[in-house]
């Protein structure tokens, strides 16, 4: 059951509808949070200390929210109070991701508000966050928020292995220092439910634990869509994003009731743009090598035939 409705009141405006994006690491969801960010009316986040202090507590140890309770969802709406002020001082604590999300400030921003904040209170009618590995903690989201809309965005996973072999935030979570499978088992966030694989842990190779945790991640969105209303939650394909850009904007919009800018999500695969360019779909072909690409089909396979990704045969 969800806890009673609290109105949550920042710079004058009462948090209604507040959207939450979610996804696995690499998922694009960065994507849809810069669309977001940049249509009229919404104040989005991503990555405020306070925020990921919470979120990361839930996400390492679920018991931590479940024994908690309603507890659990206050922490978090009283993370959400602070991290949405529009102000220098909050905007000070925006990690570099989340200004870029931006894009080039409008000439009006600095007539209009403070220069070293990222928005104007002046037309905010929609709070949003877009922080890593919100999706451990969307049942506490929607306990704190029991009107949220939540965007869930779905990738190929070996794209996403791509990238987070790629990525040093991403593997540093695989140290020795941080992989808390001993004390917490079956572990969610690095998608280690299986004893065998959790005896594995120490020697498998980097793709395999990358895999672990695409696999946990998608396993979580599929109950999360069985459980959730479909007016709270929408489900994105990344591959959709980048072919069919408009017709996604558009949906997002119906979604959401709030127009979505169509051309924050165009060009998102740019011929010649190597940086751009490696996150086409598809892009595993010329970045995994043949073990890794068996390692993920065979940690992973499963999930990918279910989502719809033809595998490759490999294994």
């Amino acid at each position: 059951m969800r806890s009673t409705p609290h109105i949550l009141v920042i710079n004058g405006t009462k948090v209604r509808r507040p959207v939450f994006v979610l996804g696995a690491p690499h998922s694009g969801a960065d994507l849809v949070a810069r669309a977001i960010k940049r249509s009229t009316g919404f104040h989005l986040t991503a990555g405020r200390p306070g925020v990921l202090r919470v979120t990361y507590a839930f996400a390492r140890r679920p018991a931590i929210a479940s024994e908690r309770g309603r507890g659990a969802a206050r922490v978090l709406r009283d993370a959400y109070a602070e991290a949405w002020q529009i102000s220098p001082r909050g905007c000070a604590e925006c990690p570099p991701e989340c200004r870029e999300l931006s894009g080039p400030r409008p000439p009006e921003t600095p007539a209009e508000g403070p220069a070293e904040a990222c928005a104007s209170p002046r037309g905010v009618s929609r709070f949003a966050d877009a922080s890593p590995d919100l999706l451990y903690s969307a049942d506490v989201l929607l306990d704190a928020f029991p009107d949220a809309q939540l965007l869930q965005v779905i990738r190929d996973g070996r794209d996403v292995v791509a990238d987070m072999l790629g990525d040093e935030r991403c593997l540093a979570w695989f140290r020795p220092g941080l992989a808390n499978l001993d004390d917490v088992f079956p572990n969610p966030f690095f998608g280690v439910d299986d004893v065998l694989e959790r005896d594995r842990w120490p020697t498998a190779a980097m793709a395999v634990r990358c895999a672990l945790r695409w696999r946990g991640s998608v396993r979580l969105s599929a109950r999360l869509r069985a459980q959730t209303p479909d007016d709270q939650l929408m489900t994105v394909r990344y591959e959709d994003l980048v072919a069919r850009p408009g017709k996604v904007a558009a949906a997002m919009s119906n979604y959401l009731g709030s127009p979505i800018s169509k051309v924050a999500l165009s060009g998102l695969v740019r011929p010649g743009d190597r940086e751009i360019d490696e996150r086409r779909p598809g892009g595993w072909r010329d970045r995994l090598t043949t073990r890794q690409l068996i390692q993920v089909e065979k940690v992973a396979g499963q999930e990918l035939g279910r989502l719809g990704y033809q595998l490759s045969g490999a294994a």
